[in-house]
């Protein structure tokens, strides 16, 4: 019998989907998928939605726990779309997240790799050095959260679990200048007021801050006096006067210090601007880093191609090691700030280049590291065409890695793993190597 929305059904959770909802199967064989339930939970579910392969369900009473199941301190955790794993343990995760890796390759990609042990985080909270926090208007007054699931509705969080403590006295510094001196929040619906996001970057290893806010407008009233009381390394305005769900803007300006941070990974210093690409978890991602380079395994004379680098850490941490490493990047911004890197650093055999990463140039070893839809088709033709002896993918979405690799022909896919560079979220951060047949 076909299921119906607001039925209640017994249910056995055998899996976990790669958006972290539970997954069992109903007694007419449909999926079922079921937020905040573990492997191994036997549940009362209740359906509240059916589609013609699928259907979605809620917890209406867990009959006996899975013992991946923990309880958890944070207090919105449940309407907040900031995490959906914090209801099991670190060890689960860090398991499920190794084997959704695994089948992506198998099951997308038809590649069968007894993957190396996964890179684990060693903090499952406080791990973030970037939060953006959207301000709205609640009850006549400036506040600013997290989005719930799947909505612009916010979730007042004043202290995230996951970023560091001090970010929530920023916020409350910020959203109390804003009701002090009536600076008004952004209205996502009719496109007014003025403070729509509080951006906060923070550099671990030198303790510098950044504060950017996201205004819709041109000018912040009385900025001099919110610079003095947040005693931040550098306050910066971004000017996003568009009508869009993007955070950042075209424009920044500075209003006090140099307008960027800097950290430091892999014995590198690396400078962090508005605009920068920078892993939100440092730790795992030196870890990454390291771990490129060991499949990598460049010789004195080889020559590295960086594509999608961003500001340049990854081809910066490997220089040392090669002849020469080229880093190729579309984004003018990151670009400048990758050279800049490159200078601070004394690192003279790097060379980065403004262009799309289909534009490459003949190397021994590639670096890839794309957004989460992959390399586009000419990227990969033209990588075939080079043929370079390695090339070592980065992804932060193994499905779309494992369907790049398959199409990467004449590669065999040799060493892999898993990263957890999200603690708590259901993102996974995977590293392959392919060597040429």
């Amino acid at each position: 019998m076909a299921l119906q929305k607001n039925q209640i059904i017994s249910l056995n959770i055998t899996g976990m989907s790669h958006e972290g909802e539970g997954v069992g199967r109903s007694a007419c064989g449909m999926a079922v998928f079921v937020p905040m339930s573990a492997p191994g939970d036997e549940l009362c579910a209740r359906i509240v939605k059916v589609l013609s392969n699928r259907a979605y369900g809620i917890i209406q009473e867990i009959v006996r726990p899975s013992c991946d199941r923990r309880e958890d301190s944070c207090e919105v955790y449940r309407t907040c779309g900031g995490c959906n794993l914090r209801h099991i343990t670190p060890e689960a995760e860090m398991r499920i997240k190794n084997e959704s890796v695994r089948e992506n390759f198998e099951r997308i990609g038809g590649i069968s790799l007894e993957f190396d042990p996964p890179i684990d985080s060693p903090r499952y909270d406080r791990y973030r050095n970037k939060a953006a926090y959207p301000v709205r208007e609640v009850d006549g007054k400036v506040t600013c959260g997290l989005f719930a699931r799947r909505s612009h509705r916010i979730v007042q969080v004043r202290d995230c679990l996951l970023s560091p403590a001090f970010f929530a006295d920023i916020t409350d510094c910020v959203c109390s200048f804003c009701n002090e001196f009536g600076i008004p929040a952004y209205d996502e619906e009719n496109h007014t007021g003025l403070m729509r996001h509080i951006v906060i970057r923070h550099a671990e290893k030198t303790g510098q801050v950044m504060v950017c806010l996201v205004i819709n407008g041109q000018t912040l009233p009385h900025a001099d006096i919110l610079a003095e009381r947040l005693k931040a390394t550098t306050l910066v305005l971004d000017h996003n006067t568009r009508k869009t769900n993007v955070i950042g803007g075209q424009k920044q300006t500075v209003l006090f210090g140099e307008g960027y941070i800097v950290d430091e990974i892999c014995g590198m210093e690396i400078e962090i601007s508005p605009g920068s690409f920078y892993q939100i978890n440092r730790d795992v991602a030196e870890l990454i880093y390291r771990r490129a380079l060991e499949y990598a395994a460049p010789e004195p004379g080889d020559i590295l191609l960086d594509l999608y680098c961003g500001t340049g850490a990854i081809g910066l941490s490997m220089a040392h090691a090669a002849r020469e490493v080229i880093g190729i990047e579309i984004n003018a911004q990151a670009v400048r700030d990758a050279g800049r890197n490159a200078v601070r650093n004394g690192i003279n055999n790097i060379n980065f280049t403004c262009a799309d990463a289909s534009e490459m140039q003949g190397a021994d070893i590639v670096i890839v590291d794309p957004p989460r839809a992959g390399m586009d088709a000419k990227t990969i033709e033209n990588l075939c065409s080079m043929a370079p002896d390695k090339i070592v993918y980065i992804s932060c979405n193994s499905a779309t890695q494992a369907r790049d690799c398959a199409l990467l022909t004449g590669y065999t896919v040799t060493r892999g793993c898993a990263a957890n560079l999200f603690p708590r979220t259901s993102h996974v951060e995977s590293v392959v190597l392919l060597c040429k047949r």
